[in-house]
């Protein structure tokens, strides 16, 4: 039970990861996850969060999870589907209903000047695991005994 729950957090992210080769046609970015493939209309993006993971050496992985007005999410990881994704926010049409998009994404991205931006969200996201693992461990051990 100690490490079912880590290990389903970190599962449950990994799941719609991209992964090479990915396919970029008009709108739609296709690419392999580890539950198949899935194609994201970026003319329809409803929201962009930026997931970051940790390692001993500090900032593992950086992802940038969007989802779609279909319900379909994918997280990218590579440049050119960072380029693809920029440039679909960068060509939204002005009226309609605009993707709630993170402002640590964003400045992922490069489309929000904000150089501290992503220094706070690291600070947090790592203060948030770190305390998240040891309230589980506290809550682990406190049912064992």
């Amino acid at each position: 039970m100690l490490t079912a729950g880590p290990a389903g957090l970190v599962l449950l992210t990994e799941l719609n990861t991209e992964r090479p080769p990915q396919r970029c046609s008009g709108n739609r970015l296709t690419s392999r996850t580890l539950t198949g493939e899935r194609t994201v209309d970026l003319s329809r993006i409803e929201r962009v969060r930026l997931l970051t993971y940790f390692s001993r050496s500090g900032v593992s992985e950086r992802v940038l999870l969007v989802r779609d007005a279909y319900g379909v999410s994918l997280g990218l990881t590579s440049p050119a589907s960072h380029r693809a994704l920029r440039r679909a926010l960068g060509h939204l049409p002005r009226r309609g209903p605009r993707p709630r998009a993170s402002r640590a994404a964003l400045a992922h991205l490069g489309m929000l000047p904000a150089p501290g931006r992503l220094v706070v969200h690291t600070a947090v996201v790592w203060l948030v695991t770190v305390l998240g693992l040891c309230g589980y461990v506290c809550a682990v051990l406190a049912l064992a005994t």
